[in-house]
C-alpha cells in the first residue's frame, strides 16, 4: 500500500511505548475510516480492519499488539487484538458485555483496563489480562470514560460527568475505591482526567481543574492527595499530556479558534511556549527525548502530520489549497464580542482587510458582495477553528462566502462563554448568528439578499430554530441530523442526552413543558419562510428519526418549501460516501435556491474529503 493517507479524524498515530517506530492510526480505505499499522523504519503500512461500517477506535500496546473496537450498526461491540505484523484476530476481553467504547489502556505488563457504555446508559469499568476474561471493578449510572491506568496496573481512573459536575474515581483492580475527586470537601469546580504518569513508581494522576473563569493543572497521588497548581492557569480550554520520560507536561490550549502549546514543569513551577505554525493543532503528543508529534492545519491547508524528532510519519495524500481569502471578524454585542472565521471567494483589496481584532470592511467597489453560508458548528461544547474543512472548501470554490461563528456556548473562549449555552436554550446562539449577519451586511462583505444557514447535529438544531424565529433574515437552510422536536427527541434519545436535557431545561418536558416548547424548532415550523433541506439518519440514536419526521410533517402542514434526504446510518458515521452524498445534495440545493457566481479558477477538495463536520 502507498504511504499516502487521507486523514479522517483529528488524531495522531498511536505509538508503541517500547518501539516508537511502530504505530497504529485510522485513515481512509475506499471511502471508509479503517485501522492501519505504520512502520516508520520501513515506511510501510498494513490495513488491519475492513468493516462495512468503518472502524475508528484503535490502540497499540508495549508488546506491539494492535487493538481495535469492532462495533455493530448500533455502535456496540468488543475489543480485538492481533500482532503488529498480522495474524489471527483475538478477543481482547473475552466474556465482556457488548457496549460502546469509552477508552482502553494496556500496561507494559499486559494488564488491560477498559470502559464500556452500557445499553441502560451506565458505564462499566473492566480490568483483566490481555486475551482473558476481565472482571468488572466499577459501574456507574451515567456516562463515563477511562481516565487511565498506572504503569504497575495497581490504580485505574474513571472520569464521569453527572448533572454538569465532572469527577474522577480512582479504584484498585479488586474494586476498592481509593479516591473520588474532587470529593465532598475538595475544591469547587470540575476536574478532567488526563492520565497517569508513564514513569514507573509514580502513580501520579494528571488533571485539569475548571474554575469559574480559568483552567488550572492539578495532580493526585495516594500519598499527597489532590494538589492544584494554581500558578499554572489558562483563560481558555486546555488539554494536557505527560512527557513519556520526565515530569513535564505538554499543554495544548484552544484559544480564539487557534491552538497554542506550552511545556510545563510542575516541579520547577516553570512554563514556556512551544513554537508551532499559526493555525490549529488537531492533536499533539510529546515523545521520548523531548520530541514532538503534531497534526497541523489551517483553513487553507488540509491536515498534515509533523515530527520534530526526525521520525518518518505517514505522508498525507493530495494537498489542495482552499481558494479565496480567510480572515477573522469580531462583532460587538451586549453580551460580549463574537468571533467569526470568515472565508471569502475572492481576495479583497489589502487596504480593506483586517485580521484578529482589527476592522474588516469593503469600500465601494465594482464587485458585488457574494452570497454567504453560515456554517453552524455542533457540540455545543465545541468551536469552529482555523482548520481545514472540506465543506468550507467546496463552498468557497463554488463562489460563496463562509462564516463560521463561535457563538455563546462555544469552547475556546473561557468557562463563562461556554456556560452561556444553558440560558434560554438555543436563543442566545441564534441572536449571535443574527448579530454577525448584520455586521457582515453592514460592512458590505456579504449580500443581504442571499444568506443561508447550514449545520450538523446541534448546529442543525440552531439552523431550524433560527429559520423559525427570525425568518426574514435567511434565504435558505440545510439541517443535517438535527434536534427538531425537543419533546420527542427527549423521549427517544439516549439516557445521557436525556439527563443533559433535564439539566439545561431544569426538568423533564412534563415538568417544564413551556421551556421545551420555547426552544423547540417544532413550535416555529409554520413561521419558516426559506427553502429548507433536512437530512436525517434512520439509525440515529442521538437525534432520532421520529422527531425529525414530526417536524417535517409540520412543515408540510404549513406549506413550507422543503426537501428531505435520509441516510441508512447512525449519528456518527465512518463511511465517507455518506458525507460526500450529503455534501453534493446540499451544494445542489444551494445552487438552486441561493445561486452563486463561481470563481474564475475553482478549486475542489479531494474526492473523499477527510474529517467530515461532526456533532
Amino acid at each position: 500500500m502507498s504511504d499516502a493517507f487521507q486523514v479522517f479524524l483529528g488524531a495522531l498515530p498511536e505509538v508503541c511505548p517500547r518501539d516508537g517506530r511502530r504505530m497504529v492510526l485510522t485513515a481512509d480505505a475506499d471511502g471508509r475510516c479503517e485501522v492501519f499499522t505504520w512502520n516508520a523504519a520501513t515506511r510501510t503500512a498494513r490495513q488491519v480492519t475492513n468493516s462495512p461500517e468503518g472502524t475508528v477506535h484503535c490502540a497499540i500496546d508495549a508488546e506491539s499488539y494492535v487493538w481495535w473496537f469492532d462495533e455493530d450498526t448500533a455502535g456496540r461491540g468488543h475489543w480485538w487484538f492481533q500482532p503488529f505484523t498480522g495474524g489471527p484476530r483475538l478477543p481482547g476481553l473475552p466474556g465482556a458485555p457488548a457496549g460502546r467504547p469509552r477508552g482502553l489502556a494496556v500496561t507494559d505488563g499486559g494488564t488491560v483496563a477498559a470502559a464500556l457504555g452500557l445499553a441502560d446508559g451506565g458505564t462499566s469499568l473492566l480490568v483483566g489480562r490481555r486475551g482473558r476474561a476481565p472482571r468488572e471493578v466499577l459501574r456507574v449510572a451515567g456516562e463515563g470514560s477511562l481516565g487511565g491506568i498506572d504503569p504497575e496496573g495497581e490504580l485505574v481512573a474513571l472520569a464521569t460527568v453527572s448533572d454538569g459536575t465532572a469527577t474522577v474515581t480512582v479504584v484498585t483492580p479488586d474494586g476498592r475505591v481509593v479516591a473520588t475527586l474532587p470529593g465532598p470537601d475538595g475544591p469547587v469546580g470540575r476536574f478532567w482526567c488526563r492520565g497517569f504518569s508513564p514513569r514507573p513508581g509514580r502513580s501520579e494522576l494528571l488533571l485539569v481543574h475548571e474554575r469559574d473563569d480559568r483552567y488550572e493543572l492539578a495532580t493526585w497521588t495516594a500519598r499527597r492527595g489532590l494538589v492544584t497548581h494554581s500558578w499554572c492557569r489558562f483563560d481558555t480550554e486546555v488539554t494536557a499530556r505527560w512527557y513519556p520520560d520526565g515530569d513535564e507536561v505538554l499543554v495544548r490550549q484552544e484559544r480564539h479558534g487557534r491552538s497554542q502549546l506550552h511545556r510545563v514543569s510542575l516541579r520547577a513551577r516553570a512554563r514556556r511556549g512551544v513554537r508551532t505554525p499559526a493555525g490549529s493543532l488537531l492533536d499533539a503528543a510529546p515523545r521520548p527525548g523531548g520530541g514532538l508529534h503534531y497534526l497541523w492545519t489551517d483553513t487553507a491547508h488540509p491536515p498534515v502530520l509533523r515530527a520534530t524528532d526526525g521520525l518518518a510519519l505517514p505522508a498525507r495524500g493530495p494537498q489542495p489549497q482552499v481558494p479565496g481569502q480567510h480572515t477573522d471578524l469580531w462583532t460587538p454585542t451586549p453580551d460580549g464580542p463574537v468571533h467569526t472565521l470568515l472565508s471569502l471567494p475572492r481576495p479583497l483589496d489589502s487596504r480593506l482587510t483586517g485580521t484578529g481584532s482589527g476592522p474588516v470592511s469593503r469600500a465601494e467597489t465594482d464587485t458585488a458582495p457574494p452570497p454567504a453560508v453560515f456554517l453552524v458548528h455542533g457540540g455545543p461544547a465545541d468551536h469552529d477553528r482555523d482548520a481545514y474543512d472540506a465543506t468550507v472548501h467546496s463552498l468557497v470554490a463554488s463562489g460563496y462566502a463562509v462564516a463560521r461563528v463561535n457563538y455563546r456556548g462555544s469552547t475556546g473562549y473561557g468557562p463563562r462563554w461556554r456556560r452561556a449555552v444553558e440560558a434560554g436554550v438555543g436563543h442566545p446562539q441564534v441572536a449571535d448568528l443574527a448579530a454577525v449577519r448584520a455586521d457582515l451586511v453592514r460592512r458590505g462583505l456579504v449580500d443581504h439578499r442571499a444568506t443561508a444557514l447550514w449545520g450538523v447535529s446541534w448546529g442543525a438544531y440552531l439552523v431550524l430554530l433560527a429559520l423559525g424565529t427570525r425568518p426574514r433574515l435567511w434565504q435558505a437552510g440545510i439541517a443535517v441530523k438535527p434536534v427538531a422536536d425537543w419533546v420527542t427527541a427527549h423521549r427517544t434519545t439516549t439516557p445521557t442526552l436525556r439527563a443533559l436535557d433535564i439539566r439545561w431545561f431544569g426538568g423533564t418536558p412534563d415538568q417544564v413543558p413551556e421551556r421545551y416548547a420555547d426552544s423547540s424548532p417544532l413550535t416555529f415550523a409554520a413561521q419558516v419562510r426559506a427553502p429548507l433541506l433536512v437530512v436525517g439518519a434512520d439509525r440515529d440514536v442521538k437525534c432520532p428519526p421520529e422527531q425529525i419526521r414530526s417536524y417535517l410533517a409540520a412543515l408540510s402542514a404549513a406549506g413550507v418549501t422543503h426537501e428531505q434526504m435520509w441516510l441508512d446510518t447512525g449519528h456518527d458515521g465512518y463511511d465517507g460516501a455518506a458525507h460526500v452524498a450529503v455534501l453534493h445534495r446540499s451544494l445542489t440545493f444551494l445552487q438552486a435556491h441561493l445561486p452563486a457566481r463561481r470563481p474564475a479558477t475553482p478549486s475542489r477538495p479531494p474526492a473523499r474529503p477527510g474529517g467530515p463536520r461532526s456533532r
